[in-house]
């Protein structure tokens, strides 16, 4: 069972090591702890749920578990790294893919290609608000005319 805990957005790989440590110093039964770049807020743990419990009690910038198990075919599009040959264009309009935007179309407003990330203007909402996401959650639907 892979379980997601919810951590601070840029502190998790502060909260890793302190899981990791834990793990270590109480002999607890995790099998793996997967940090996923594209998915920030987020760690994944596999192992029982009496072991995770133990390894993140106290743990700093932990915010808590989801109680939603995840499998790893939900998570392999993330550990399989895709080549994306999709050219990507200041004004196209996407189709965000998950998160809690999902389904939601935006334009697109910037490019960051180092960081590989978008950032988007949903076309549906009543105030502009700029979203950043990963190339990877997002699905080209019409390019700039």
């Amino acid at each position: 069972m892979i379980t997601p805990i919810r951590v601070v957005i840029g502190r998790e790989k502060m909260a890793l090591d302190y899981i990791a440590k834990e793990v270590r110093l109480r002999e607890l039964d995790l099998k793996s702890i997967i940090y996923l770049e594209e998915l920030k807020g987020y760690l994944f743990l596999e192992g029982e749920e009496e072991d995770i419990n133990r390894a993140i009690y106290g743990a700093p910038h932990v915010r808590g578990i989801i109680k939603k198990p995840v499998t790893v075919a939900e998570l392999k599009r993330y550990l399989v790294r895709e080549q994306k040959t999709i050219e990507l264009n200041i004004g196209d309009v996407i189709e965000v893919l998950s998160g809690p935007f999902k389904g939601e179309k935006g334009k697109i407003t910037r490019l960051n290609d180092a960081k590989k990330e978008v950032t988007i203007e949903l076309l549906e909402a009543v105030v502009s608000i700029p979203l950043t996401l990963s190339i990877n959650v997002i699905r080209l639907i019409e390019k700039k005319k």
